[in-house]
Parts: C-alpha cells; structure tokens; sequence
C-alpha cells in the first residue's frame, strides 16, 4: 500500500470550490457548519470551550455525527499533578486543536511521561500552508510539530509506518530527549 499524500489547503476558497463542483450534494451541510462555526466563535472566544459546544452539536443531531467512524478520541484538559504514565495516546485530538492548545499540552508531556513512557498523537498532515477549516479542522507541518516539541525537551519522530496503512490522519510519537541520551549512552 502506498502511502497517503498529506492535504493540500482545504481552507483555500480554491479548494472549496472545486470541491463543490464535484459534490455539489454536500453544499448545504458545509453551508449549515459554516453558519454554526460563525455562532459558536461568537459565543465561545476559547478553543476548548468552542470544540466542546460542536461537539455538543454534532452528538445532539446524531451520536455517528459527534464521532466518525472508527475516530476514537482520547483527550482531556487537566491542570495539576498527574501520575507518571508509559502509553499516553490522543487519536484525532490535535486535527481539532489550534497551536496553542498543542503547545500547552506538550508544556505537560515531560511532567506525566515516566522514563521511557512516550506520547502519540494523530494529526491532519500538510505539507504547503497550514491551515485550518471553520475552526474544526487543523492541518500542520510535521516541522512545525517536531520543533514545537524540541522547545520542551521532546523528541518528536515521524511515524511513517502509520502512514502505510489506510489512515485519515498521520502519526507522530514523543519520547523525553532525555530518554534518548540515556539509551544511546548504555
């Protein structure tokens, strides 16, 4: 299997038109998210507080809405101390989230990681401008990902195994720098 081209910028009004054309059937249910995402960003000035109430939306309207197939989510906005852990996993969290949502949790990863526990984590890959669509949507370079790490103490690796297989999303794991000076140094 050959592996996924990351996504072009689905935010350009380009890209949107096209994609009309070719599925004009789904118009109206852009049109409605696009309506909902300029109420929600009027009531909601905080990310967290604005993803919540889409996905209050979606799971009023219907459960399969709130969560796509095979989309498992674990994710959660903790503040204070938490047990070590050695398999943390956010799957579909920061192809929702803004930088500075992703910024702050990697702020967080060094302190609830045990020696050599890691961090994965799902995310819409681009590899031209990044972007995002009606605030719901995120696209991020893997470079922008990795040095955001490195500013605190993560090493960031690419998972291109995942990216093989037939997955919406690309992959990427964080280890403490730390970890990795130890084991090369055994």
């Amino acid at each position: 299997m050959r592996a996924k081209e990351p996504a072009g910028n689905r935010g350009s009004l380009a890209h949107q038109v096209r994609y009309a054309l070719r599925h004009p059937e789904r118009v109206p249910a852009h049109a409605r998210r696009a309506v909902r995402d300029a109420w929600l960003r009027l009531r909601y000035r905080d990310h967290i507080a604005y993803y919540r109430a889409v996905m209050a939306s979606d799971a009023a309207r219907s459960a399969e809405a709130a969560v796509a197939e095979c989309d498992g989510r674990l994710g959660a906005h903790h503040r204070g101390a938490q047990p070590l852990a050695r398999v943390v996993d956010a799957h579909s969290v920061f192809s929702h989230s803004p930088l500075h949502v992703i910024e702050e949790c990697f702020a967080h990863v060094g302190r609830i990681l045990a020696p050599g526990g890691f961090f994965d984590f799902t995310f819409d890959r681009t590899e031209g401008e990044e972007h995002q669509v009606l605030h719901e949507d995120f696209y991020y370079r893997t470079r922008t990902l990795t040095e955001l790490a490195a500013r605190y103490g993560l090493d960031a690796r690419f998972m291109d195994d995942w990216e093989q297989l037939p997955h919406r999303q690309s992959k990427m794991r964080l280890t403490m720098a730390a970890d990795r000076a130890r084991t090369v140094g055994s």
